[in-house]
């Protein structure tokens, strides 16, 4: 299919380039005419899977500014930024990092106490 000729650019950029597409749309009076396709929005995703994070609208980032804080984010911590099952892995690998340190902490102070029982008996040994 050949491209109609009849239809011309309406704005300055005369080149068929990914913000300028066109879409020929007939008027009331039979004209054809270019209307203006705008790009298509991809919506936010996690950013650490890559998922697509669901609750939020997906629009170009300009549109943003136009709609209620409560379809830009979701209420959680990491809210528009990471889905729920990253965030909940976070929270799992924080929990298990601390307990680590906790365990840790202990085997050091039985440690030392098992150490203390050995100087106190052997001064005792040499006391005799």
């Amino acid at each position: 299919m050949v491209k109609n000729i009849r239809i011309t650019y309406r704005r300055r950029c005369a080149y068929n380039t990914k913000s300028n597409h066109i879409r020929p749309i007939k008027t009331p009076g039979g004209k054809l005419v270019a209307k203006y396709i705008k790009k298509r929005a991809n919506g936010p995703s996690c950013g650490d899977c890559g998922a697509r994070l669901p609750g939020i609208a997906s629009l170009r980032p300009k549109e943003y500014k136009q709609i209620p804080k409560s379809k830009r984010t979701v209420a959680r911590a990491y809210g528009g930024s990471r889905c729920g099952h990253c965030v909940k892995m976070r929270i799992v690998r924080a929990f298990l990092i601390e307990e680590q340190k906790i365990v840790k902490k202990v085997l050091q102070q039985k440690k030392v106490k098992k150490q203390e029982k050995k100087s106190k008996k052997k001064s005792t040994k040499k006391s005799k």
